[in-house]
């Protein structure tokens, strides 16, 4: 399905996808396929979230690709994904927590790589085993075979 082929692109979850198009269709009343920029600031408005009118314009010029003043469906996917997914971040740093001290069961301050193998299994099932263990060099770089948070943290966001 061509929202399933937006989620991989923007990184957005389909429900989102759906309530996005919902948004586009309803201001694209003449269904051109496009809106403008002004209208893509009101619906970020409705939608709750806060963008300067200088990193607003930067962003459109980024993602008007064809350089048309218009906003197609899928730049503008492009464009709530910048704001959607920064306003996780805060939520997956505190996940990342939860997760970290759930597996530092001892509360020691830190995991065995053997066990970020698995959590990032459990993330990201596509991983190969080569791959986990090009991940879990990167990040081991002293070879102790443990991982503090920080290193996790820094791994998981960087």
């Amino acid at each position: 399905s061509p929202d399933g082929e937006y989620a991989e692109e923007t990184g957005l979850e389909k429900e989102q996808i759906v309530v996005l198009r919902r948004a586009f269709d309803s201001f694209d009343r003449d269904k051109k396929g496009y809106i403008s920029p002004e209208t893509v600031s009101d619906i970020l408005r409705m939608m709750g979230i806060k963008v300067s009118s200088t990193s607003f314009k930067q962003i459109i010029e980024e993602i008007d690709e064809d350089g048309s003043g218009q906003i197609e469906f899928s730049e503008f996917l492009q464009l709530a994904a910048k704001f959607l997914i920064e306003e996780d971040e805060e939520a997956m740093m505190k996940e990342l927590k939860e997760a970290f001290r759930l597996y530092d069961k001892e509360g020691n301050g830190y995991i065995t790589t053997q066990t970020l193998k698995e959590i990032l299994h459990e993330l990201d099932a596509r991983l190969t085993a080569e791959e986990l263990v090009g991940i879990i060099e990167e990040i081991d770089e002293d070879g102790s075979g443990t991982v503090d948070f920080d290193e996790f943290m820094a791994m998981m966001t960087g």
